[in-house]
Parts: structure tokens; C-alpha cells; sequence
């Protein structure tokens, strides 16, 4: 049988795989003379891939019987058990109702208050004052939350120091033990997250203002702008974008409770206003040894946590055209 002969490659094959060489040629080039970067880079993409991609794993023993002696393989599928279990819990209304109330509070109330706080202190002139505030106000992030917590402790004690403030102002008539009192722990939570995370949480708008150009600042000036209207009107319309994806990111964690902190201060008599998802998922997982039923609890904060971040990304982009993608 006769055989056809084979057709050349007609121009615009090779044409078209012309710029493709080139293109990866150019490539090559560029990652050598970046070669010290890219390999930092690479060095962090392997880690996240080995500490958070393959570990994921093991969130199949949420639908298993998982017993830490033997293997996962072998632990025998229960599907949705331990989902339809932590559905049916009675101290799930109590656990929801004290991460939402405390996460939803941190963000309405400890979400502006960084913004506020970098554009007045945008403001300072005095250089040396600037940087002594920014100073005092970053302190406190790199001490731990078992460090605070017994400051916190000490303070908030019968004998604290701010039970001898408010009675020597007359304000209470005799100690009040805060931690032991679960009205007061929300409050306590709040304002010591704030005092931590005010100063570290400002950095991020602080590079996003010095970025603004001068020449929106001099321009409102000759329109008669004064301080507070630049920063109205310059200032945070400038730094808008990187507002939006901190609050996208934010709402996304909504669920998140900084286990640590909870852990540092709750105690058994404020336990019907400490007990957070965190702390649920650790007590139900570590303590009582139930890894199969604390996976799946987990597991399903992860994907409320998915949810949130994409409504937020999508309702951002609709409102303002800023997104993460």
C-alpha cells in the first residue's frame, strides 16, 4: 500500500513556536539573574506545600472511626456521624452565640481603630515623637499571650491594680474578681486584643499611606483643605484597596477566636462565656481524645470560613470594585 508523504511544516508552525522559544528563553534568563529571590521564594512555596497541602490528608478521618493506634486507613468510614453529632450538641447554641458575639464585636469595634490610629499618627510632625509612639504601641504584639495573660490576671485580681483605682475613685465599693465574673469577660477579651494587636495592626496602613503621593496633599491645600478633610478626602480614599482585602480577610475569620488568648484567660467560672469553637474543638479533640469528632468541627469552621471569604470578595467587588481576585 502506498504511504502518503509526509507534509512540512508549513510556515506558521514555525512562527508560532519561534516566540515560545524566545518566550521561555527570556524566562530562563530572568529566573538566573533573580536566582537568590526566586529560591527564597521557592524555599516558602515548598514549605507551605509540605506543612499545609499534605497534611490535609487527614481530614478524612472526620467521615472515620480514627483511633490514634492504629493507622488511618484502617479506621472504618462513618460518614456523617460526627457532623449530625456536633449538629446535635446542646452546647452548640452557647459556643456559637460566644465566638460570633466576640469575633463579629473584635471586628466592628477592633477593626476601625488601626485605621484610626495610622492616620492620626500620620499626622505627628515631631519625628521622635512619631517613632516613640509607634514604639509603645508595637510592644505588647511580641509579648505572648502566657505573658499577658498573667499580667492581665494580676491586674484584674481583687487585689489588682485596677480594683485599688476604682476604689480609690469611689467608683465600686469593694473588689470585684473579673475573671472569675463572665460578664466581664467578653469585655476583657475585647479590650486586651486591642491593646496587643493596636500598634502591629497600624504598620500595614502606615506603608500604605507613605505611599501616597505629596501632590494630593499640596493640591488640597490650595483648595483650602484642612487636616481632617485631607484625611477624608486624600488619605483614606488613597489607601481604600488595602482596606477592603484586610476587611475581606477579616470577615473570612470571623470564626477564629485566638485560641490562645481564650486559653490564658478562660477559667471554670467564666466558662459559659469562654466556651469558643477553639476551645470546643481542643477539649472535645486533646483532652477527651476524640481526634475523629474534633476534625469534623474543625472542618466545618474551615468551610464557613471559605464561604465567608468568598461572599466578602464578591459583595467588596459589587460595592467598590476591590477584590482579591
Amino acid at each position: 500500500m502506498d504511504m502518503e508523504p509526509r507534509q512540512a511544516p508549513s510556515v506558521s508552525a514555525k512562527n508560532a513556536k519561534a516566540p515560545r522559544a524566545s518566550a521561555a528563553l527570556q524566562l530562563g534568563k530572568k529566573f538566573l539573574r533573580q536566582k537568590h529571590i526566586q529560591t527564597m521564594a521557592l524555599l516558602g512555596v515548598v514549605w507551605m506545600f509540605i506543612f499545609n497541602y499534605i497534611p490535609m490528608y487527614g481530614i478524612i478521618i472526620a467521615f472515620k472511626e480514627y483511633d490514634i493506634i492504629g493507622s488511618i486507613s484502617e479506621a472504618p468510614w462513618v460518614g456523617l456521624e460526627h457532623f449530625r453529632e456536633f449538629l446535635d450538641d446542646d452546647s452548640l447554641g452557647n459556643v456559637i452565640r460566644n465566638t460570633l458575639g466576640m469575633s463579629l464585636l473584635k471586628l466592628i469595634i477592633g477593626f476601625p481603630l488601626p485605621i484610626l490610629f495610622a492616620l492620626f499618627l500620620n499626622e505627628l510632625r515631631s519625628i521622635k515623637f512619631k517613632r516613640t509612639v509607634q514604639t509603645i504601641s508595637y510592644l505588647p504584639h511580641f509579648l505572648s499571650w502566657v505573658v499577658l495573660g498573667g499580667i492581665l490576671a494580676t491586674w484584674l485580681s481583687d487585689i489588682g491594680v485596677l480594683n485599688n483605682i476604682l476604689m480609690a475613685l469611689n467608683i465600686i465599693d469593694e473588689p470585684i474578681s473579673y475573671l472569675a465574673e463572665p460578664k466581664y469577660f467578653w469585655t476583657i477579651i475585647i479590650a486586651s486584643d486591642i491593646w496587643k494587636e493596636l500598634g502591629w495592626s497600624a504598620i500595614i496602613y502606615l506603608a500604605a499611606i507613605s505611599s501616597v503621593s505629596p501632590e494630593m496633599y499640596e493640591a488640597a491645600t490650595i483648595d483650602g483643605a484642612g487636616r481632617f478633610q485631607k484625611m477624608w478626602y486624600v488619605t483614606l480614599p488613597s489607601i481604600k484597596s488595602t482596606i477592603t482585602i484586610l476587611f475581606i480577610l477579616a470577615v473570612s475569620g470571623v470564626l477564629n477566636s485566638n485560641f490562645d488568648q481564650i486559653l490564658v484567660l478562660r477559667n471554670s467560672l467564666n466558662d459559659s462565656a469562654s466556651n469558643v469553637i477553639d476551645y470546643y474543638v481542643y477539649q472535645t479533640g486533646i483532652l477527651s481524645g476524640r481526634y475523629s469528632y474534633s476534625t469534623a468541627v474543625g472542618l466545618i469552621k474551615s468551610v464557613i470560613a471559605l464561604i465567608l471569604l468568598l461572599l466578602a470578595n464578591k459583595v467588596s467587588k459589587k460595592i467598590n470594585g476591590t477584590s482579591l481576585y
